[in-house]
Formats: C-alpha cells, structure tokens, sequence
C-alpha cells in the first residue's frame, strides 16, 4: 500500500473575518445559465458584490432539503453544498464580472472544503442564508481561449464564520477543449448514455453509503472486491446536462459514499461521524466508456474521539483520474476542531465544473 496522502497543514495565520453585508440578497437565485445549471431548482448562488478588483462577496441559499444534498440524521447541511457553492460562485463571477464568454468550457484541477465549525451549518426553520468571502486569482492566464482562475472564499453563516472553500479551474473555448479531449462533443453529448462503460460491479444499498434513495448510490463492489465508480447519466442533479466525461462532482460524490460505508463500518458511536475536511486533485479527464476503481488508503483514528483520515484514488485503466483527500470527524466531537489548510500550488486537468 502507498503512503497514506495527509492532508496538508494550515499555514499559521489570522483567521478571516465573517462578512454580513445588508446589501447582499437572498431573494431569488441567479440565472441557471451563469452558474451552468439545467434546472432552476438546482441554482443556490443568489447574488454578488465586489468589493475590490479581486474580492468579491457571493450570497447563496441553501435548502432544508434537497433531493440528493439534505440534512444528515443530526440535521447539519451536506458538506459537499460547499463545493457545489463554490462552484457556482466561481463560474458566476467569470460570467458576470469577469468577462469570461459563456460558450467557454469550465474543467477543474482542485477543489477543497474545511469545515470549522459544524454548528453553524445546522438547519433550522428557514434556509441557510450563505455568504461567501471570495478571493478572486487569475492562474495560468492567456486569454482568450484559455482562462485560469482560483477562488479561496471564507464561508459564514448570518455573519458566523463555519467553513473554507475553494475551487482552481481553467476555461477554454471549443476549439482548444477539442483538442484537450481529442474528439468533439458532438461524437458524444446525449447519445453518450449508449457508451456508458458496463459495469459488474453490484451496487450498494443507499443505507450503506450515507444516502435515503437506492439511484443515488454511486458506489459498487465486483466480485474480486475491488470498488467501482457507478454511472447514471439519466440523474437529475449529478447529471444535471450532457456531456462528455464524468464531472468532479460525480467523482466526489462516490469518493464521499465510499468514504461514509468505511468510517461507518468501523465507528463504534451511535451518531457515526461527519466528514470534516476535503481535498480533490484531478489530473486528467475520467472518461464515461470505461471503468473508474476507487482505491482507498485509510488512516484509523488511534482512539474514539480522533480523527480518520484517508485517500482514495479514482482510477481508469491504468490512469489516476482523480485523488481525494478526507477527515472524517466522530460525530460528538466538538464542532470546532482545530483547523488544516490545503496547498494550492499546482493546476493541471481535471473534470468539468
């Protein structure tokens, strides 16, 4: 087994300062076009201000429920709201301020979350008003056709900081994607279910991986017991709209589930755990036609209140796709655990954002 992939340290520092502005509205979510969304229900980013050239505050809404991001049994929002948050506040920012043409093709390379205070992710009565503090840096920039761009956002809610996010992408024109994936959309697109790779692989129970409805587990074991990526292009919100390889929020998605059927597995305490901390890097594209393994790398926790750690590759043919690094907390740990900084030092393909 390789060396377990830690996730890196928190350069020290000052932590940054939660932001309530009056003038940042909740009221209606943005265009779904600018945030590159199908469905209108699946739009969180309600609004933006910039407050500098490079500093912009984002307003989102998070639902109470949702079908496939809703609360867990302690009714704190789903971790991974974050990453689809940051997500769409970075695609709505290059639209919007940045001047970035929307038939430009978005892939990212990296995206992380780290999760401070679990409490005030907790889901009341009304939706999570979420703001977002983003720093905006251009990375690898040669407009026009290749775009690169980072955003680290502190993430507060109702002016109490809980989280940090960030996403590294590069957007491109058609030509120049073309190129990156050696064949043109239009040899895929819809019609692209038909070249979805079989799999033996036998899929897991929703329970076993953390989720309520049986289509929403992505995760499968083949009878050498090795786990599989699962893929349905007819989901609603994983598959929101065509295309012509598997988004980064697919692949997370099953590293999360495989993750979730692990540390449950092995947690002794009644309430489980929570997933605290995440790093994806994604240096090459995982294609729809063929297998995707999940090879894990678990650390367990030396005593009940730690914290396990581990890394799990997605793997195609003999290509790592995609490497995701996690924490899982025990769920009655206090909400606020010491905190662990990502390094953003590199950039490379990756998966559609």
């Amino acid at each position: 087994m390789d060396q377990l992939c830690e996730l890196p340290t928190r350069v020290p520092g000052e932590p940054g300062t939660a932001v309530v502005d009056a003038s940042l509205k909740f009221l209606q979510p943005v265009s779904r076009q600018l945030v590159h969304r199908a469905a209108v229900a699946e739009v969180f980013i309600t609004d933006a201000l910039q407050v500098s050239e490079d500093r912009f505050l984002v307003g989102a809404q998070w639902p109470r429920d949702h079908a496939l991001y809703y609360p867990d049994a302690q009714g704190m929002s789903d971790p991974l709201l974050l990453t689809e948050t940051a997500r769409q506040a970075l695609v709505y920012l290059a639209h919007e301020y940045c001047r970035i043409p929307l038939g430009h093709r978005f892939v990212g390379s990296d995206t992380y979350f780290e999760i401070t205070d679990h409490e005030a992710l907790v889901v009341g009565g009304t939706p999570l008003h979420v703001t977002l503090d983003v720093q905006w840096s251009w990375v690898a920039n040669r407009p026009p056709r290749r775009f690169g761009m980072q955003v680290d956002a502190v993430v507060s809610v109702a002016g109490r900081e809980c989280a940090r996010a960030g996403l590294s992408v590069y957007a491109v024109d058609e030509n120049l994607y073309r190129r990156l994936r050696w064949r043109g959309t239009e040899e895929q697109g819809r019609d692209g279910a038909a070249r979805v790779g079989r799999s033996a692989a036998t899929r897991l129970p929703a329970a076993d991986v953390g989720r309520l409805r049986a289509k929403d587990s992505v995760l499968g074991r083949t009878e050498a017991g090795e786990w599989q990526l699962l893929v349905d292009l007819h989901h609603a919100v994983l598959f929101d709209h065509p295309g012509d390889h598997i988004p980064l929020m697919v692949t997370l998605e099953g590293a999360r589930q495989l993750g979730h059927h692990l540390v449950h597995r092995r947690q002794d305490t009644p309430a489980g755990a929570v997933l605290r901390a995440v790093r994806v890097d994604c240096p090459a594209f995982a294609d729809l036609d063929e297998p995707v393994r999940l090879c894990t790398e678990l650390q367990p926790p030396a005593t009940a209140s730690d914290v396990t750690k581990m890394c799990i590759r997605a793997v195609q043919r003999e290509d790592t796709v995609a490497t995701v690094t996690m924490e899982w907390l025990p769920h009655l740990l206090p909400a606020a655990p010491e905190e662990v900084a990502f390094s953003r030092d590199r950039v490379g393909s990756g998966a559609a954002v």
